[in-house]
């Protein structure tokens, strides 16, 4: 297939789509998001603003960073910053249990995670106040990007997800710092980001162009089916029955020859070095890397069944493997849509059971075993594990923060103190910092906006949070005006 593109277009910073660039190559059976997502190798070169030398403190120290988004704001007193001595309307209803670090409490809900803190830091002061009214879609926003919007309703959503956007943090460290093997670079799964109708604002590349957003792997089935990776297809990373690995290299071959004797084609896209990326996509598909690692049948039972039979507990598992296998960010968001019922962390109401018998057991077990897991097989020194939602809970039972109504077994969003986990390379193990007060209400000590939190994952994986990007206007912007959380680097 040859298609000569048409008017220039605002889908990559460059002016011309990626779509348009691939079709050019001809190699259509690879499927173009392979192809796509893979282009970027060859085109990830830091900016020459980018400071020189950063360094300190665990810089540098993490290859890969697996992302579990808790999208809906867990309640941080009902999970791991319980109080004593409170007004019975702030007193979560769970009784408190002791973990693996003297002092620290967690609730009844999260016993396996008692017993793996030693391995990792608590954020007990993540805290930011929001500009006017900041529901999840906002707040999601600013946690994945680092940067708020202009334009926000009056319900606190934001607009549909738009090339102008600021990228997400995933798809500027892929662009900066892309995978050493042949490997899809930035996963997300098992669901968009969303609140109501807002689906994927932040979850994406932005402006730096479609070839460096995620690889979605969104199975099929609802938010309720637990068994939607046992379902998973990667279709563009199989070849179809008839074609084998000779005859796939045999076109690859026919194709280079054709491109021969079409000189002007090759001095159109001469700077997207196609041929690079068809390289790196044939050399995927052939060695079956990335079609390994999405095979979670090659895992033990036993291995299944520590991290969870669930949607969340197998995308944990998958985040190991594909880590394992070369992928260098990978993103595995609540499987819930943000402003839900059920096991999403939007517990207007419904508190009691639904985090005692739907969410709590599924992030106990997910973050729990990926955590033990990747320490066990020696990887979590080279992998930076961050689980973190968009706010936390409000502390008193029952009154409205957001707008929102709420029942005596409801708590709303609270961004003003919250809870986050990081773990593995070069952070700090056995570790709580900052402090709630005592109501859990604000910092008493070390506050962390949440830049600061994306600075450090910046740092972490070897770049400069202060590096500069040119937006879809050719305006230098810094990746994100945070700074790095000394603290927490060991």
């Amino acid at each position: 297939m040859l298609i000569i593109p048409g008017a220039a277009s605002r889908d990559t910073c460059d002016g011309m789509t990626r779509r348009e660039l691939m079709r050019v190559g001809g190699l259509s059976m690879l499927g173009l998001s392979l192809a796509n997502v893979l282009g970027l190798e060859g085109r990830a070169k830091a900016d020459p603003s980018a400071p020189e030398g950063s360094g300190g403190r665990g810089f540098g120290r993490a290859k890969s960073v697996i992302l579990l988004y808790l999208q809906g704001g867990p309640s941080h007193l009902d999970l791991w910053d319980p109080k004593d001595n409170v007004p019975a309307n702030v007193k979560s209803i769970f009784k408190p249990i002791a973990t693996k670090i003297a002092g620290t409490q967690f609730t009844e809900l999260l016993p396996k995670l008692a017993q793996v803190n030693d391995k990792f830091t608590m954020i007990r002061s993540m805290s930011y106040t929001p500009i006017g009214l900041f529901n999840h879609t906002a707040a999601i926003y600013q946690m994945m990007t680092g940067y708020t919007t202009d334009k926000v309703s009056p319900s606190g959503q934001l607009e549909p997800p738009s090339p102008k956007d600021f990228p997400h943090m995933g798809s500027n460290i892929t662009r900066l710092k892309p995978p050493e093997v042949p490997m899809l670079p930035f996963v997300m799964m098992p669901r968009p980001l969303q609140e109501s109708g807002v689906v994927g604002k932040g979850g994406n590349a932005g402006f730096l162009g479609r070839a460096f957003d995620p690889y979605t792997l969104y199975p099929p089935g609802d938010d309720m089916d637990m068994n939607k990776m046992d379902r998973i297809k990667v279709d563009d990373l199989q070849l179809r029955p008839e074609i084998t690995a000779e005859r796939l290299e045999r076109r690859s071959t026919l194709r280079d020859t054709i491109a021969k004797g079409m000189p002007q084609i090759e001095k159109a896209v001469a700077k997207y070095d196609l041929d690079s990326y068809y390289g790196k996509a044939l050399g995927l598909v052939i060695s079956g890397r990335a079609r390994n690692a999405f095979d979670l049948t090659q895992e033990k039972s036993e291995t299944r069944e520590r991290y969870g039979k669930n949607t969340f507990g197998q995308c944990c598992l998958l985040a190991r493997r594909l880590v394992e296998a070369g992928t260098r960010f990978v993103q595995v968001n609540w499987p819930k849509v943000a402003n839900s019922d059920n096991h999403s962390w939007d517990v207007h109401s419904g508190l009691s059971q639904r985090m005692k018998n739907q969410a709590a057991p599924l992030l106990d077990g997910g973050l729990s075993s990926l955590i033990a897991d990747l320490d066990e097989r020696g990887l979590l020194s080279e992998t930076l594990v961050v689980a973190v939602g968009e706010f936390g809970r409000s502390p008193q039972r029952g009154v409205s923060t957001s707008g929102n109504s709420n029942s005596d077994d409801g708590r709303d969003h609270w961004p003003y103190c919250y809870t986050s986990v990081i773990a593995g390379a070069g952070i700090k193990r056995s570790f709580v910092y900052g402090k709630s007060d005592k109501t859990a209400s604000a910092p008493l000590e070390s506050p962390v906006h949440p830049t600061e939190l994306l600075a450090t994952i910046y740092h972490s994986v070897g770049i400069s949070p202060s590096t500069i990007v040119m937006n879809h206007l050719n305006q230098p912007r810094e990746l994100v005006k945070g700074e790095v959380i000394q603290g927490i680097l060991s």
